[in-house]
């Protein structure tokens, strides 16, 4: 425990369990940020799921305040227009949460806030207490991902996206502007957020994300699926999360019938919870599989001959991939999925630019087993190396107390 002063620690998703992405980063920060001084986590919760994680939070933080997210995306994008503001800070509005920051503030020695996602920064008061630190952790460059929806979209949704990009970037950048840090999840990304924010005055860094090595291992006690020799693509994710809803439609309509060509059993299966009727739909095409949630993707994993990460537009780190490298998988991702994870194409994972690069790295694959689990085996090796969490949140501690 340090001395002198308390943590702030500002999320947009309850950090319980880390079982998917921006869960997992903000519940490592969290328990990081616990063995520095009392933290206090103020955060929204989606469902009647996420309000029974409470509890478990109360186990860690000093004190807690979980609101229940209920403004609708069409409300709060008409308040958004309506206000000039983000549409994503505006779903994140929330008169409780400001309040209970107030209070937190006033009684409580706050010597560092944490914002977690920029929606969050929305409740850090522009005057801070004396020697209080402000750490923004942008984790993604949220703005750049829409402008990439914009450019891609006609009529209405596009003319929205476009706008959401450029009022996004302007608060980004003041954001920034007022923080003492800003952290994103990979050097890349910082880079070209200091860049296109023009915010290089700033100290903007990168703070990676790891992967829980203990839990990702092959040797752990694990069921794996049976899949009676037939080869197996596993692509694991959050699936209603647009980047993943548009990645397996693109394997399994242009790449997976490329594959089957040559391994008329190949079978694609898509592991995650919330399938969209636009995932669901895609079961009805041979081949292909939507199980929905599962208790332990480490199964499907284990038994994947090959893991595909096919992005077409993705920010950060993908866990995914850092997951599935873990396992000793072998992964063949788009450009966007490897994008600011430090590891070699070709040594580590195997890069693919489109759906006919990607198919032919799968086949590959399946045509060399051996090839298949060396590729696996160095995987897993750059993992042990590179990112453990342990590593990864070495920085945290300075950068969050100075």
């Amino acid at each position: 425990m340090t001395a002198g002063g308390d943590i702030l620690f500002l999320v947009h998703r309850i950090p319980f369990p880390p079982d998917r992405g921006d869960k997992i980063r903000s519940y490592h920060m969290l328990k990081a940020f616990a063995e520095m001084a009392p933290v206090h986590v103020g955060c929204f919760a989606d469902d009647d799921r996420d309000m029974g994680f409470a509890t478990d939070l109360a186990r860690v933080a000093a004190s807690q305040c979980v609101v229940r997210r209920d403004r609708s995306k069409a409300m709060a994008g008409l308040a958004g227009l309506f206000s000039h503001r983000s549409i994503l800070v505006s779903i994140y509005e929330n008169p409780e949460l400001h309040r209970w920051v107030s209070e937190i503030l006033a009684t409580r020695p706050i010597r560092a806030i944490v914002a977690y996602s920029v929606q969050m920064a929305t409740y850090v008061p522009l005057d801070l207490p004396p020697g209080c630190r402000f750490m923004m952790d942008f984790v993604d460059f949220d703005s750049a991902k829409y402008a990439a929806y914009g450019s891609e979209q006609d009529g209405f949704m596009g003319w929205v996206n476009r706008r959401e990009g450029r009022v996004l970037l302007d608060f980004e950048r003041e954001v920034a502007r007022r923080a003492t840090i800003s952290t994103f999840v990979s050097a890349a990304e910082a880079q070209l957020f200091a860049q296109t924010a023009d915010v290089q005055d700033r100290d903007v860094q990168a703070l990676d994300n790891g992967v829980n090595l203990n839990y990702f291992n092959i040797e752990e006690d694990i069921s794996p699926i049976e899949n009676e020799e037939n080869p197996l693509l596993v692509f694991t994710g959050q699936m209603d999360y647009r980047p993943n809803i548009e990645a397996v439609e693109s394997f399994a309509r242009e790449a997976l019938p490329i594959v089957r060509a040559k391994y008329p059993t190949a079978t694609f299966v898509i592991v995650g919870r919330n399938p969209t009727p636009q995932v669901q739909a895609l079961a009805l095409q041979p081949g292909v599989i939507v199980t929905g949630g599962v208790p332990d993707i480490r199964g499907w994993l284990m038994a994947a001959d090959v893991v595909v990460a096919p992005l077409r537009i993705a920010r950060g780190i993908q866990n995914k991939v850092l997951e599935a490298m873990a396992m000793g998988r072998p992964v063949v991702a788009s450009p966007q999925a490897a994008e600011g994870i430090d590891a070699v194409n070709g040594e580590h994972f195997v890069v693919a630019a489109d759906p006919q690069a990607e198919a032919e790295a799968v086949r590959a694959l399946l045509a060399d087993p051996q090839q298949a689990a060396l590729l696996g085996k160095a995987a897993r090796a750059r993992m042990e190396q590179r990112y453990d969490w342990a590593a990864t949140l070495a920085p945290l501690r300075e950068m969050v107390l100075g």
